[in-house]
């Protein structure tokens, strides 16, 4: 169809570009055209869950929540990884056994080193 083989991919980006704006520039006009344009005090007033705000809005988290989230998303997608070589295992040859058993015991060295560091220890 055309002579530059980056032809077909230049229209997937420009496609791509407008799928994603598309709704955007839509959701502005309509906005500007029908909303009606009336600022006050209550619009404007900070609104959640019917309550009015008090005190700062900065609350410091310990930084172990963080940890514990992540430590419980590597755990997760461990899970995400085994369940399929669980199903397949029958199938599967010496050499995925050898990289799903590689796997697991990166994941294990992984725990051991949080346990030994106490990041694991809920205070």
């Amino acid at each position: 169809m055309a002579a530059n083989p980056y032809f077909s991919l230049a229209v997937l980006f420009v496609v791509a570009l407008g799928f994603g704006f598309t709704p955007l520039a839509l959701a502005w006009l309509w906005a500007r055209t029908f909303s009606p344009q009336k600022p006050n005090a209550v619009k404007n007033a900070i609104y959640e869950c019917g309550l009015e705000s008090r005190g700062d809005a900065w609350v410091q988290f310990r930084s172990a929540y963080y940890l514990y989230a992540i430590i419980f998303l590597i755990f997760d997608v461990e899970a995400v990884f085994l369940l399929p070589f669980a199903v397949a295992f029958t199938g599967l040859g010496v050499a995925a056994t050898l990289s799903m058993l590689v796997f697991v015991l990166l994941l294990i060295e992984g725990l051991a080193w949080a346990w030994a560091k106490g990041v694991l220890t809920w205070v």
